[in-house]
């Protein structure tokens, strides 16, 4: 059996899509499967696909005749795959090199269910930062396996598909799949920790997280970002289905929706002012609706503070919170902009 199946959707990323094949083909490790699936694209990622399977035995290439979206393109992907372990990567983003034997060893020494490992962000002008997995896990967990509710702050990693690799035939017993619409990670990254048996993180940088300019949705203002309530709604009613067992992790997944909501709302690249106060409103709804019964780790400090005026439907002193904050976070930038000029302006003679 191939022991990695990559599932690569390709939406309109010709100038990305070479350098992601590209860093999983040439990786020191074969046993793998690329299943590339062209999403309908209106560029050249399709040909492009089509152009590395004619060279290279281990890609597949699906052309689907329309665009149906990120999730139902992933979808397609592993209903093809055969691979042991899923790997979802999106086609602007690539693997850091020669990471993939460290991968594979941890795969098969631990058998997780699924193996969470680091990445970075890489930005349009060559600046990088780190994600927050030194921060959740200040002690590496190392080869050791756990379940979620024993390591409940493994969700405060990034919720994407991308940053793990899933156990085929646990997905396929689970019968998760991914939803159409945008969020489509929301409702498939916490779910699988949350049936996972054995949850793994491997402390390596495996993956660029491509930070475009413009395109994506996080840089997309519109109310499409509205379509994060169904896809956390997607999430409790999972648990409800999967019964009494999941209660205990009930206060952690809310307390993560609503910080999700939040950080969603404060991003104005993405809701535009007009659209704030519905958004708003519907975070109060859900916060009503989804709370649990003994209450969750209410965060401290101004977070709380969101996290009371969202509970109370205070929109207009969140509001004014928010633009105090904002001020406040300006005039430091001012200052720092300040102090870096005044560095390297040369002294004056004295006289």
């Amino acid at each position: 059996m191939t022991l990695i199946s990559f599932v690569v959707p390709a939406f309109r990323v010709q100038g990305y899509l070479r350098e992601c094949l590209d860093s999983i083909l040439g990786q020191p490790f074969d046993d793998i499967e690329l299943i590339g699936v062209d999403d309908g694209s209106p560029d050249a990622s399709g040909e492009i696909l089509d152009e590395y399977a004619a060279r290279d035995p281990r890609v597949r290439v699906i052309r689907l005749p329309e665009n149906i979206g990120l999730g139902p393109a992933r979808n397609v992907g592993l209903d093809l795959a055969v691979g042991e372990y899923v790997w979802f990567v999106d086609g602007d983003d690539w693997l850091a090199p020669d990471c993939l034997p460290e991968v594979a060893e941890r795969l098969q020494v631990t058998s997780p269910d699924v193996l969470i490992v680091d990445h970075v962000r890489t930005y349009w002008n060559d600046t990088v930062t780190h994600s927050g997995m030194a921060e959740v896990f200040p002690e590496p967990p190392g080869e050791a396996t756990f379940r979620l509710r024993d390591r409940p702050e493994t969700m405060r990693l990034l919720h994407t598909a991308w940053n793990r690799l899933v156990r085929r035939q646990f997905l396929v017993d689970l019968g998760l799949r991914f939803a159409a619409g945008w969020y489509e990670d929301v409702p498939f990254s916490y779910p699988v920790l949350m049936a996972a048996e054995r949850i793994g993180v491997l402390d390596t940088v495996c993956l660029n997280y491509r930070q475009r300019r413009t395109g994506a949705i996080t840089r997309t203002r519109g109310d499409r970002h509205f379509e994060v309530f169904p896809q956390w709604h997607r999430v409790f009613h999972l648990m409800e289905s999967w019964g009494a067992a999941l209660e205990e992790l009930r206060p952690a997944v809310f307390e993560r929706m609503i910080w999700h909501y939040l950080t969603v709302l404060g991003n104005g690249e993405r809701i535009s002012p007009e659209l704030r106060p519905a958004f708003f409103a519907q975070i109060t709804a859900d916060y009503a609706r989804w709370l649990p019964p003994g209450g969750y780790p209410v965060p401290g400090g101004v977070e709380g503070l969101k996290h009371r005026l969202v509970a109370a439907g205070r929109w207009r002193t969140f509001s004014a919170l928010r633009a105090v904050s904002r001020a406040r976070d300006q005039a430091r930038r001012s200052v720092r902009t300040a102090r870096r000029r005044s560095c390297r302006r040369p002294g004056r003679p004295r006289g």
